[in-house]
């Protein structure tokens, strides 16, 4: 499952065209948070300070804190609150006052008395690991009237609230973090105000809100028929990319694949490159109908994918899943009938060219039947227990996986009489996964977790590591702590990982096996155990306006890719998207992930997820189904076609990390620190040589490739001071932060995307004038020839969609509009591609000196055309 991920300012730079006061570009910027109506600070993307609502009920017990914004005027909003359990409404109202002032005036309604609660009220969080050393640390404000954070006669930011609030502190007395509550032991009936004051300095400038700066649009006059609503948009492909699957029919009919130094290979030698999507959930087990899952396997190789993720097949929240009904007295055997859905499943994909990846754990709850030691401390009183992080430590968990393990890739698929380990159209294993002890579940075995029994096995084999290579003892335990706890870590993951790949080897799999992934902003200390696998894998999140996000300041979901990529080791992305839902941009992801990964010459990106629900109709909107979604729908097929056919070019430049140990283990090295390793990641091919380690013998010293330029300080920068855009090495790609636009320029796909709205952008062959803000536009010659040689063109745009009220479908997707140039050669008439209908209809377009001249207007009613 993704990682939770909180949307943190990555506003805006300088907007010009828009606005008549923007702020310089990777400047100090202030806005409010586009979900709470918070206070936040950024520079170049990265979050200096944020905010958020807490509230506790009695004993710490988490009472939870709903908002909702709303836009009254520019720079005036409206914020909707309540606590349910607490029975606390708020309403807010928030407003610029000055240019270096926000103002906001709270009014909480308690219905009820509450004696006995903790109260709450603002977090507020400070980087101060990147922006201390400029800002000192904060301090609070006398008589609990706020805080201030900054030098005098320097950049300062102040928090005033009047009257004075209950309680102002810091958490644990750390500096990063102060609680400002409006109540404190006792929320009393009746109405509360307060009003609050950021005051800015100079160099802080007020940027708009996200949804000023995406537009303000009526989206309720917006089409609703983009993806063919009402008529099946579940089951109608907008274009057919499945010429990209043919040769590969059935999948398998190449051999089993294989890692091979950076590569994946097939048994007859060829290179596969994987674009893929996930299965997850009643997407796998709540479609009775064959024939729903046929429609939707080719659909799928319409879209242009050709790997597949089955996920979330485990998880307790899903019912039936693989073991039939969660409430059956154990989770030991495998429903036979469930299996037979997954069958039917990887039949249809295989006869579609269509390759599968297996997950074996995901969110596996255990129970008291299944027989695992210490089960009770593990399950808190619950009947079921989680087993991510003890899995590493507890010999019986091991075995209940394995158990597991054995029962699913022996089992033989019923269509095609061929066991899982013996079919070479599943292309991947992964063991685990989000379940990695070195930067996230080691914390659960510590002493203060109230888990004796785990915490006596993870303590002495902590001293036992350390007393073997002389680590001190003190330090190697404590998982929390960049040092000696990182080696001990990667031994414990690597030793139980090796275990659990001899299992599957001896149970016959073949192919690659993946053990977890690098998520969640782990550090490149989480690195070495999984170099057991036959291949890293990455699981990355984009946020809002991740295109403007300045590498010398912030990095974007590609940068955590690409520290993933380790020298001579396959790289898998199991996991990308966008949030929050519905992210305005999201069209954008697809079209930066395939250019970065083509360039990277990384080997499998899977979206996630084509669907979480029962494709037996249109669903719900949600931020994990693509399959319903027109805005992801309109740039994924684009962005198939782009890096399936290898239209970017690789890099020639091979950037090379080299960390010592000390910087491996000892300085927490990440995407989130190292400005270097972000602008190559986008300059030209970035890998991490991790180094031989003596407490590590298993983990081998990285090969330097010949002519790579060697990168010691991951920190320091590669671009000019103040630079604004970086460009790969291969002249194909180009992102400027400034503006906001990622560029994509190659002889057969020529796009640009961002916020391009009233800018003219010239390409190649391709001339983009468009008035929509944020939009996509994507060329592409379908005939393999460049586009001004095509006969067969393929125009993708793509915008905004919002749900209707109440988070109902249908979306009403933001038409692009404005003028498109294509040269090309004459005689070519331009279609819709499936608007209202479902038949293809003609759209007027000029031919002048050898380019057409396309007027986007909003009666096209689709975010895809054909010339030809």
């Amino acid at each position: 499952m993704p990682q939770a991920k909180k949307y943190i300012t990555a506003l805006f730079g300088s907007i010009a065209v828009l606005f008549s006061t923007p702020a310089l570009a990777s400047s100090f910027l202030s806005t409010i948070n586009q979900i709470n109506g918070l206070p936040e600070v950024s520079i170049g993307g990265a979050s200096v300070m944020e905010a958020d609502y807490v509230f506790w009920g009695n004993n710490w017990k988490w009472a939870g804190f709903e908002t909702k914004l709303g836009v009254i005027a520019p720079s005036q909003y409206q914020v909707d609150g309540a606590s349910r359990s607490l029975h606390l409404d708020m309403k807010t109202s928030v407003r610029k006052t000055s240019p270096n002032e926000l103002t906001w005036d709270f009014d909480f309604n308690a219905l009820a008395s509450n004696s006995d609660v903790i109260g709450g009220g603002i977090r507020f969080r400070f980087n101060l690991t990147s922006f201390g050393g400029l800002l000192g640390e904060p301090e609070q404000l006398n008589g609990n009237r706020g805080w201030a954070w900054g030098r005098k006669g320097g950049t300062r930011i102040e928090m005033r609230f009047d009257p004075p609030v209950a309680k102002v502190y810091f958490e644990r007395n750390q500096k990063n973090e102060i609680r400002v509550f409006f109540y404190s032991e006792a929320i009393p009936r009746g109405q509360l105000h307060h009003l609050a004051k950021l005051t800015l300095s100079s160099d802080i400038s007020i940027a708009p809100s996200v949804a000023e700066i995406f537009g303000r649009e009526d989206f309720k006059s917006w089409p609703t028929n983009i993806l063919n609503w009402p008529i099946a948009p579940w089951t109608i492909s907008p274009v057919d990319l499945s010429f990209l699957n043919k040769s590969e029919i059935p999948a398998g009919k190449r051999g089993f694949l294989r890692a091979e130094n950076d590569k994946l290979i097939f048994g007859d030698g060829t290179t596969a490159r994987f674009w893929g999507t996930n299965l997850a959930a009643w997407a796998l087990f709540g479609m009775p109908r064959r024939d729903d899952v046929k429609v939707q396997a080719h659909r799928l190789s319409q879209l242009g994918f050709n790997l597949v993720r089955f996920t979330h097949h485990n998880s307790p929240w899903v019912n039936p899943n693989i073991f039939g009904d969660k409430n059956r007295p154990s989770n030991g055997g495998l429903d036979e009938a469930m299996l037979e859905r997954l069958d039917w499943w990887i039949k249809c994909l295989e006869d579609e060219g269509i390759y599968v990846w297996l997950d074996l754990h995901v969110q596996r709850q255990l129970k008291e039947s299944d027989n695992i030691s210490y089960f009770s401390e593990i399950s808190k009183g619950r009947p079921t227990a989680d087993l991510k992080g003890y899995n590493y430590i507890n010999q019986s968990i091991q075995e209940a996986m394995q158990r597991f393990n054995t029962a699913y890739v022996t089992h033989k698929n019923v269509y095609t009489g061929v066991a899982y380990k013996d079919d070479p159209g599943i292309a991947t294993i992964l063991i685990t996964n989000e379940n990695d002890v070195t930067n996230h579940f080691g914390n659960l075995l510590l002493p203060n977790q109230n888990v004796p029994e785990h915490n006596k096995i993870y303590m002495a084999e902590a001293a036992k590591f350390a007393a073997t290579y002389q680590l001190p003892p003190g330090k190697t335990w404590r998982s929390w702590e960049s040092g000696p706890s990182k080696i001990f870590l990667n031994d414990l993951e690597e030793r139980f990982d090796g275990a659990m790949i001899r299992d599957l080897r001896n149970d016959g799999i073949k192919v690659p096996i993946v053990t977890t992934s690098t998520w969640g902003a782990n550090p490149l200390s989480s690195l070495p155990a999984l170099t057991s696998g036959d291949m890293i894998d990455v699981h990355a999140y984009s946020e809002v306006g991740e295109l403007r996000n300045d590498p010398a300041y912030a990095a974007t979901l590609v940068d955590w890719m690409a520290m993933g990529q380790v020298v001579d080791k396959p790289l898998s992305v199991s996991e990308w998207n966008i949030s929050p839902f519905p992210a305005p941009d999201r069209h954008s992801i697809p079209l930066y992930v395939a250019g970065t990964a083509s360039l990277q010459g990384w080997d499998s990106l899977l979206q996630f997820a084509y669907s979480q629900q029962a494709l037996t109709g249109s669903g719900s909107p949600n931020n994990w189904n693509a399959f319903n979604d027109p805005a992801l729908i309109a740039t994924l097929p684009a962005a198939a076609l782009l890096y399936r056919r290898g239209d970017v070019r690789e890099a020639t430049t091979q950037y090379v990390f080299a960390p010592t140990q000390d910087q491996l283990f000892n300085q927490g090295i990440s995407a989130a620190n190292s400005a270097g390793l972000r602008m190559a990641a986008e300059m030209g091919k970035l890998s991490i040589a991790l180094p031989a380690t003596p407490e590590l013998p298993w983990l081998k010293a990285g090969r330097i490739p010949e002519n790579a330029k060697v990168i010691s300080d991951p920190n320091a920068s590669l671009l000019a001071s103040g630079a604004k855009s970086i460009v790969s090495d291969t002249g194909e790609l180009a992102r400027n932060w400034d503006d906001g636009i990622y560029t994509i320029s190659t002889p057969r796909t020529q796009a640009a995307t961002g916020f391009i709205g009233r800018r003219q952008i010239a390409l190649p062959d391709v001339e983009i004038n468009v008035a929509t803000r944020s939009a996509s536009v994507a060329v592409q010659s379908l005939d393999d020839k460049p586009i001004n040689g095509a006969r067969r063109i393929l125009i993708s745009l793509g915008a905004r969609s919002v749900p209707s009220p109440g988070n109902k479908m249908p979306f009403h997707s933001e038409p692009v509009i404005g003028q498109l140039e294509i040269r090309a050669p004459a005689g070519l008439k331009l279609y819709r591609q499936h608007g209202i209908s479902a038949e293809n209809v003609e759209i007027p377009s000029t031919y002048k000196n050898g380019r057409y001249r396309i007027d986007l207007t909003p009666a096209i009613a689709s975010y895809w055309m054909m010339l030809k």
